[in-house]
């Protein structure tokens, strides 16, 4: 048969297309390249949506404007982005949130530890794997197709007009499936260590990819063979500092360390490199990723004392512990009187002041290379505690280009029936740099317009 429309991936933006497109009366066939229980991609490690919102909605408190939330996108991607389609996704973020609540996704308030996101940030009830579920389970009642284990590998055209894929499933033969529209939202290339090396160079091989491992970018790079126009650049990337014991592959957001603010961070050879307390974490994680990558070894290590221990998300590793800061460096596998030096250095440093975690306090060291700007207090009460770092790979930014209705453009304009929504058209937006809960509202917000585009494109 012939479908009205294929959607490549099964994560969160692929989801929201198939049932956009279904409830517009399409016949949907959804082509998800894991097994079921891995089913989608980086969306099952998610934890919350970024809103924009007038006034208190859902779980989400006060307002959180178009324009606040513009600059706070401004400032990690340091310009680099196109505003229009910035601006369209933060809007669409409004009215997205009562959608997703239409469709069986539930939101809790803010818990400790995150309780600086609970104006801006609505956290899913069961995090990003009961979203995911909640969505499955709507696109069974709405008759759409699912098939798992399904690797595409190269999108079929015919003077630039989709007429359908070539898939293999579960390693059997490859088999031709046609359509009258096509979404693709199969994610970006970082799965791929060879390509993520060519675009970084060998150092990337160090990296840990906390993402899905289905996302080895094949359907990104035929389309790109085939002409269509890229966006973004490939060595920028979602890249956190995650823990240095996690996975290669899939470690997901429970690899995530967020004891950054309230440490000293060192890198091989003990010395600071980086101001980390230079802005509240959810504006500031998504940098240390990259930070750490250009550091020796592509490692560091972070320190906390004991009353710093219970301030942040605990990682799902427990913390090395020692007695003394230069026990404690041994342990880390790094030069102990070297970390006891720097740790020296840095309380020395410190002045008095109230620490205040949840906000920006003005904390800071003086004559300090670098300072630390937030939260400096002296790291003297033991037992200190350790983690190892290492970047850890969410997704990539160099994808598809597309315009405001999400349709791809090609090399003799936009291709009439095909369409591009979550990480594999986010380099269209995020030019560097992240912000928290955004990849959801790019994903969510560009698969409702993909869809709706596409069923009336079918129609």
């Amino acid at each position: 048969m012939t479908w009205d429309l294929v959607v490549i991936g099964g994560g969160n933006a692929a989801l929201c297309a198939a049932i956009t497109a279904a409830e517009a009366g399409c016949r949907v066939i959804v082509l998800e390249g894991a097994p079921k229980p891995y089913r989608g991609g980086n969306s099952r490690h998610t934890r919350n949506f970024r809103c924009m919102h007038r006034g208190p909605l859902s779980v989400l408190t006060d307002e959180y404007g178009e324009d606040e939330y513009y600059e706070d996108l401004l400032k990690v991607t340091k310009g680099q982005t196109d505003e229009a389609l910035a601006r369209l996704a933060i809007r669409g973020s409004e009215e997205s949130l009562p959608w997703m609540e239409a469709h069986g996704v539930r939101f809790q308030p803010s818990l400790s530890g995150t309780l600086s996101l609970s104006r801006t940030n609505a956290f899913f009830l069961g995090g990003g794997k009961a979203l995911v579920n909640a969505y499955y389970a709507c696109a069974e009642d709405l008759g759409i197709t699912v098939v798992y284990e399904a690797q595409v590998s190269h999108v079929a055209m015919d003077n630039g007009l989709f007429e359908g894929v070539d898939v293999a499933v579960a390693g059997g033969p490859i088999e031709r499936i046609a359509g009258r529209a096509c979404v693709i939202a199969s994610g970006g290339f970082q799965s791929d260590v060879d390509w993520l090396a060519r675009a970084w160079g060998p150092a990337a091989r160090n990296f840990l990819i906390r993402g899905t491992p289905y996302n080895r970018g094949v359907v990104l790079k035929d389309m790109l063979d085939q002409g269509a126009e890229s966006v973004g650049d490939p060595t920028q990337c979602h890249a956190v500092a995650i823990d240095g014991r996690a996975p290669k592959f899939d470690g997901g957001i429970v690899t995530r360390l967020d004891c950054v603010p309230f440490s000293v961070v060192v890198n091989r050879d003990g010395k600071r490199f980086y101001d980390e307390g230079e802005d509240v974490w959810p504006k500031r994680y998504a940098i240390w990723g990259r930070l750490v990558a250009a550091q020796p070894d592509q490692v560091a290590y972070s320190v906390i004392d004991s009353r710093s221990l219970d301030l942040f998300m605990p990682s799902v590793f427990p913390p090395v512990v020692a007695d003394t800061v230069e026990e404690l460096g041994a342990k880390l596998g790094i030069d102990g009187s070297a970390l006891a030096a720097t740790v020296t250095e840095f309380n020395a440093a410190c002045r008095e002041g109230a620490f205040r975690p949840q906000e920006l306090d003005g904390l800071s060291t003086e004559d300090l290379d670098p300072p630390k700007t937030n939260w400096a207090r002296p790291i003297t009460d033991p037992p200190f505690y350790g983690y190892s770092l290492r970047p850890g790979v969410t997704f990539t930014y160099l994808g598809l280009k597309v315009d405001r209705n999400a349709q791809v453009a090609g090399p003799e304009g936009n291709y009439p029936n095909i369409w591009a929504a979550g990480e594999t058209m986010a380099g269209s937006i995020l030019g560097q740099g992240y912000l928290a809960g955004f990849g959801m509202t790019i994903g969510t917000v560009f698969g409702r317009i993909a869809g709706r585009e596409a069923a009336a494109y079918v129609a």
